[in-house]
C-alpha cells in the first residue's frame, strides 16, 4: 500500500482560465507560478471552482496534466477527480495518477443522493482502484447528500483514505471527525470563512477559493495558524473575511475570476450555465481587495 502523503497550509482550489471558449493554458502556467510563488503548498486543479462540471472529459484530464507539469514537483498536486458516475471517478483518478499527481479529491456523488452504504461503496472502490491517495469531500450544499461521521470514521480505516475537504459548515463536525476518524486523519477547510477556526481544532490546512486571489495573505494565516500564532492569524483573517464573504456574492467561481481579472492575471471568462458575476459582486470584490491591501501584482 502506498504511503500517505501528508498535506498542510493553504492549498488553492484553482480556477480554470477560458479565453475563446478553451482553456487559457498560459494563464494557467501562470497563475500557477504565482501560487508557487506566494507560498501556496500544494495545487488543486478541477474542483468546484475549476468548472470541473462544464469541463469535458478529455479536458478534465489535460488540465491536471497541464497543472502538474507546471508545478514540476516544486508543490504536490490534487487531482480533482470527482463524478456522480463511480466508473467516470475511476478514470479521472487513474488519468490524474498517470499524469503525476499526488493525491485525488473525490466528492460525495451528486444528484443521484447516494444512501450512507453508497457512499461507502463508492469511495471504498475508488480507494482500492484508483491507485492514489483519497482526500473525501464532503460539501452537502452541492451535493446534496451528507457523509455521516460514522461513514467517515470506517471509510477513514482504509489507508488509503487519508483525509477530507470539510465543507459542511458546522464547525462542531471538525472535533467529531478528530474523536472519529483519529489525529492522523487529514482535515482540511473547505469554508475560507470558517478556516480559522477549523485549524485551531485540530484541522491542517485549507483547500481554499480565496487563495486564487490572494494566496500570500493565506498562506501568512495557516502557518500563523501552524506555529500557534492566533494573534497574527486573526490580524490576516480580518483582512480576508470581507474577501471570503464577496467572492461568494454571486455564483463561484465567477466573482473569484472577476477578481483575477483585476489583478491582469487572466479573463474572467466562465462557462454556461456560470454567467459573468454581477454589478453589485464586482462592487463587493473590489472593495475586499481593497480592504485585503491587494494590489495589481497580488501582494499585501
Amino acid at each position: 500500500m502506498m504511503e500517505a502523503p501528508r498535506f498542510s497550509g493553504s492549498i488553492p482550489a484553482l480556477v480554470t482560465p477560458f479565453r475563446g471558449g478553451a482553456v487559457d493554458e498560459a494563464a494557467l502556467a501562470a497563475l500557477i507560478d504565482w501560487q508557487i510563488g506566494e507560498g501556496s503548498s500544494a495545487l488543486v486543479p478541477c474542483g468546484t471552482t475549476g468548472e470541473a462540471a462544464t469541463l469535458s472529459i478529455a479536458e478534465h484530464d489535460h488540465v491536471v496534466r497541464l497543472t502538474v507539469a507546471a508545478a514540476a514537483g516544486r508543490v504536490p498536486v490534487i487531482a480533482g477527480c470527482g463524478s456522480n458516475d463511480t466508473q467516470a471517478a475511476l478514470d479521472h483518478m487513474l488519468a490524474a495518477k498517470e499524469a503525476g499527481a499526488s493525491a485525488a479529491l473525490v466528492v460525495c456523488p451528486y444528484y443521484n443522493k447516494p444512501s450512507q452504504a453508497g457512499l461507502a461503496a463508492h469511495f471504498e472502490l475508488l480507494a482500492e482502484r484508483g491507485g492514489l491517495p483519497v482526500i473525501l469531500y464532503n460539501i452537502p450544499g452541492r451535493s446534496v447528500v451528507d457523509m455521516a461521521t460514522a461513514t467517515m470514521a470506517a471509510l477513514a480505516r482504509h489507508p488509503a483514505i487519508i483525509g477530507v475537504k470539510e465543507s459542511t459548515g458546522d464547525l462542531g463536525r471538525i472535533s467529531a471527525i478528530r474523536h472519529h476518524c483519529g489525529h492522523d486523519f487529514q482535515i482540511l477547510s473547505g469554508n475560507d470563512d470558517m478556516t480559522l477556526g477549523i485549524l485551531a481544532q485540530g484541522g491542517v490546512g485549507a483547500i481554499s477559493v480565496t487563495a486564487n486571489v490572494a494566496p500570500r495573505l493565506c498562506a501568512d494565516l495557516a502557518a500563523a495558524a501552524a506555529r500557534g500564532d492566533y494573534v497574527h492569524a486573526l490580524a490576516v483573517n480580518d483582512r480576508l473575511w470581507p474577501l471570503h464573504s464577496a467572492l461568494f456574492s454571486d455564483a463561484s467561481p465567477a466573482p473569484v475570476k472577476h477578481a483575477l481579472a483585476r489583478l491582469g492575471r487572466m479573463a474572467a471568462d466562465v462557462r454556461l450555465p456560470l454567467v459573468a458575476a454581477s454589478a453589485a459582486s464586482r462592487a463587493a470584490v473590489e472593495a475586499a481587495m481593497m480592504h485585503a491591501g491587494l494590489t495589481g501584482g497580488g501582494g499585501a
